[in-house]
């Protein structure tokens, strides 16, 4: 999920997508996927709701997304403290119209402050009592001396939770929350994010395109809650090496597993609007 002002490419791995029942409330045919997470999540099952999209994806009908077993909408808010996402506004208001979950992130950049960015995305955002919020973690490839350090993200995050008493979602790739290299550029953060920081208190949004996603080093006891499987929204690029199910009502989309059932989600969802 890199900057979403140009074009995008990433890397796709492969395994075999089943289907799995996921509680009482999951809708027919919402669908999951078996894996081998991590040490924490040895045999873990997650549900393929959750989709996240910018203005690069044209949407037609969040009902059709929603009867597509689509729960979930995370959409861009903002990129450093200046841009924001022209259609965020009324996308929100359409979704949660078609009775989908809703989210907005943040891609982070070094132009601005961590405080400043926060309160550009704040304003845009304006996070409901269920609104999940994610900061979006990762090198800048189309500006490298543009990439958000350690301590800005940091920042980003404290400001959030000052100002509403809530948590975002993190958003990264293993490599880099680790400090290795990643990236088109061989970019690394200047520090690998560790247990004692902050975003490590935040729920991990877990970018990885290999059939066992790696949970980075500071989130080693948690694990991840969301797990992009597929991205720079594009269907032909399919991680796993089958085309994911479409999605009607949006021409492409990022897909992400949530770790859990349908019943989960809810409570996940309604739980980010709550103090953290």
């Amino acid at each position: 999920m890199i900057s979403r002002r140009g074009a995008i490419g990433g890397l796709l791995a492969t395994v075999a997508p089943t289907l799995a029942g996921c509680g009482s409330r999951q809708q027919q045919g919402t669908q999951a996927l078996s894996f081998q997470a991590s040490p924490t999540h040895p045999t873990a099952v997650g549900l393929d709701a959750v989709i996240d999209i910018s203005h690069n994806v044209t949407v037609t009908d969040f009902a059709a997304v929603q009867r597509s077993n689509i729960l979930a909408v995370i959409h861009k808010v903002s990129e450093g403290g200046d841009w924001f996402d022209p259609s965020y506004p009324t996308r929100r208001l359409q979704a949660e119209a078609a009775g989908l979950l809703w989210g907005g992130y943040h891609f982070g950049t070094r132009q601005y402050s961590g405080e400043e960015q926060a309160r550009a995305f704040l304003s845009a955002c304006r996070p409901g009592p269920s609104t999940v919020m994610a900061l979006d973690v990762e090198p800048n490839d189309a500006n490298p001396r543009n990439t958000m350090r350690l301590g800005q993200a940091e920042a980003f995050v404290r400001t959030i939770h000052q100002m509403t008493g809530r948590l975002p979602l993190v958003y990264t790739h293993p490599r880099w929350a680790n400090g290795e290299k990643y990236g088109r550029r061989g970019l690394r953060l200047e520090a690998a994010i560790t247990p004692q920081s902050i975003l490590a208190r935040c729920d991990l949004w877990l970018a990885d395109y290999r059939e066992e996603p790696e949970v980075p080093y500071a989130w080693s006891n948690m694990g991840w809650k969301l797990w992009q499987y597929v991205a720079d929204e594009d269907p032909s690029h399919a991680a796993y090496g089958s085309t994911p199910r479409a999605v009607a009502g949006v021409t492409h989309a990022d897909r992400n597993l949530f770790y859990g059932d349908v019943p989960a989600l809810y409570r996940f969802w309604r739980k980010k609007g709550t103090m953290a």
